[in-house]
């Protein structure tokens, strides 16, 4: 009879006591422990299994769970009778980061001195009661410890809460006889979040601080095991680790122990009874590391196993205001490529894996990293750093679709809608209204203010807003940006799917003050480029006619939208 499933927890011992289904992949503790890397970092995917392993590595080396090798029979790694030697008997310090999303700077420090505080507190008997740590080192460790949480961000010590994991490991050192595992989860979600609250400087340099005096000065450490979603610069966080092993999607280092393997998958589902293996492949295959083609989503394919129901479980399991905020606030050219991608296609672009939090305002090259580290993408290389790129799999084809129709707030998504059937039944009148109360309700006038120094960032802001909204189209059209066609390059081009259908041509234009423009000889403008660049003649050799094509321009001065028909 197959085991019962525990969805939603990422307890080993847990797991093992209760005697529920697991993967075995406890031969990451052997392989691990024989390479002797100081410190090792290892991104993957959110929901990927890295708190799970993290778990069972505290499991099995952990003094709290000596004379605990009951929990690893049965599985792979108790077949090597060196290995369990070691079961329980180093002291580890074990913390994790995961629930760290504070919207203030100084609410994030406190939270992470929280943090630290309960490992005090958890070894606060084995420290007092210890005879061979003096008091000298009793006192300090209870100073520490009451030191942790303040009231007013300038009385928090930075110094203090960045040292303390470095003090603790000294006294557990002293009291065990030897050196500390450190066990660190999900280390960079205070980054992702205060970039997120737009406090990323601020945080960085205590979390440097933290890091340095953790991992790169701390003597007391035998070794370190960090895990996370992205591989943050080295120079910006690390500087001057060298003792550190970074183990990201692209290299080969621990590639199978993150993740189901497609053998995986299919003999759990042999064993539950499930047949729709390629269903099953569709929705929530498509992942690579190292190596490795055929990873699966491990949350997802547990959730199926336990339920019988395919559905979108690791889209719908946490936050994705990053992912958001970035394809939202991106250029047209980002958008026109996520346009491709929704489509089933698959784009070519320079990615690297050492990302820098402040540059994903500028460089697109850092938010396509971004976006294949967190597992949304996937990618494979051509040569050097170039890499293909498309969507993983169907489960997130999905959760973008869903991100981009989701732009817009509860108080817009009705004029969305009316837009979106003004715009087909060619009602100018209409488009006007509904776009202009869109603007009005959920654009800033930052957004869309006139740059002298880039005149046409608000053009590439609407175009980028106008293409999102309609990717709802989809389905009856193939919705291009950008492209080549006549003499010039259309905005956006709407081509049916269905040649009785009308085909639809876009063209932006921003009031230019400097040539005192007006919302209506930016129109005439906009509509005038469209005839005499013949944007129509892709649609004509796609065998459209003329009075099938409709021609748009778009008109736009700071938060105010004229809309015309040629």
């Amino acid at each position: 009879m197959p085991k019962n499933i525990a969805t939603g927890t990422s307890d080993f011992c847990k797991i093992r006591e209760r005697n529920n289904f697991l993967v075995d992949k406890t031969l990451f503790i052997k392989d691990w422990f024989n390479k002797a890397d100081e410190v090792t970092l290892i991104t993957r995917p959110r929901r990927f299994g890295k708190t799970l392993n993290m778990s069972m590595l505290e499991c099995f080396l952990s003094s709290e769970y000596k004379n605990r090798s009951d929990l690893f029979e049965g599985l792979k790694i108790s077949e090597d009778p060196e290995i369990m030697k070691l079961q329980g008997t180093f002291p580890v310090i074990s913390l994790s980061f995961s629930s760290v999303k504070n919207d203030k700077v100084f609410e994030m420090k406190n939270n992470i001195a929280s943090i630290i505080k309960l490992l005090y507190m958890r070894n606060n008997e084995i420290v007092h009661n210890s005879s061979k740590i003096s008091e000298d080192y009793k006192k300090e460790y209870d100073r520490i410890k009451n030191g942790f949480i303040k009231d007013k961000p300038e009385e928090f010590d930075e110094n203090l809460v960045a040292k303390s994991v470095l003090y603790l490991s000294e006294v557990l050192s002293i009291e065990y006889g030897k050196k500390v595992i450190i066990l660190l989860d999900e280390y960079d979600t205070p980054l992702q979040e205060a970039w997120i609250q737009g406090f990323w400087n601020e945080i960085l340099s205590f979390m440097r601080l933290f890091f340095t005096a953790t991992f790169k000065d701390n003597k007391f450490m035998d070794r370190a095991v960090m895990t996370g979603i992205t591989r943050v610069s080295k120079e910006s966080l690390f500087s001057g680790m060298n003792n550190l092993l970074i183990c990201s999607l692209s290299t080969e280092h621990y590639q199978n122990y993150f993740g189901f393997t497609e053998p995986e998958v299919f003999d759990a589902m042999d064993e539950y009874g499930y047949k729709n293996k390629d269903e099953i492949k569709f929705w929530y295959d498509g992942f690579n590391v190292g190596s490795l083609t055929d990873i699966y989503n491990p949350m997802s394919v547990t959730f199926f196993l336990n339920s019988g129901i395919i559905d979108s479980y690791w889209a719908n399991s946490s936050s994705n205001d990053l992912v958001s905020k970035l394809i939202r606030e991106g250029t047209k050219d980002i958008k026109s490529d996520f346009e491709i991608l929704l489509n089933g296609g698959s784009v070519t672009k320079k990615l690297d894996e050492q990302l820098v939090f402040n540059k994903l305002s500028t460089s697109q090259n850092a938010i396509w990293s971004l976006l294949v580290m967190s597992g949304y993408l996937k990618s494979n290389l051509i040569r050097d750093k170039l890499y293909e790129i498309q969507i993983v799999n169907h489960e997130t084809m999905l959760l973008l679709r869903n991100l981009i129709e989701g732009w817009f707030d509860e108080t817009v998504v009705g004029y969305y809608s009316d837009f979106i059937k003004s715009f087909l039944n060619c009602d100018t009148d209409s488009m006007n209204e509904y776009m202009n109360r869109i603007v009005f309700s959920s654009i800033s006038t930052f957004d869309s203010a006139y740059n002298e120094d880039d005149f046409l960032a608000p053009e590439k802001f609407y175009h980028g807003l106008v293409l999102g909204m309609l990717v709802e189209l989809r389905e009856r059209y193939a919705v291009k940006s950008n492209r080549e066609s006549g003499f010039g390059r259309y905005d956006i081009m709407l081509v049916p799917h269905d040649k009785k259908d009308r085909a639809f041509i876009i063209e932006f234009k921003v009031v230019n003050k400097n040539k005192k423009e007006t919302l209506e000889t930016a129109l005439t403008n906009a509509l005038t480029q469209i005839e005499e660049k013949k944007y129509e003649q892709e649609l004509l050799d796609l065998g459209a006619t003329d009075d099938n094509i409709i021609k748009y321009g778009f008109a736009f001065e700071g938060k105010k939208v004229l809309i015309g028909q040629g």
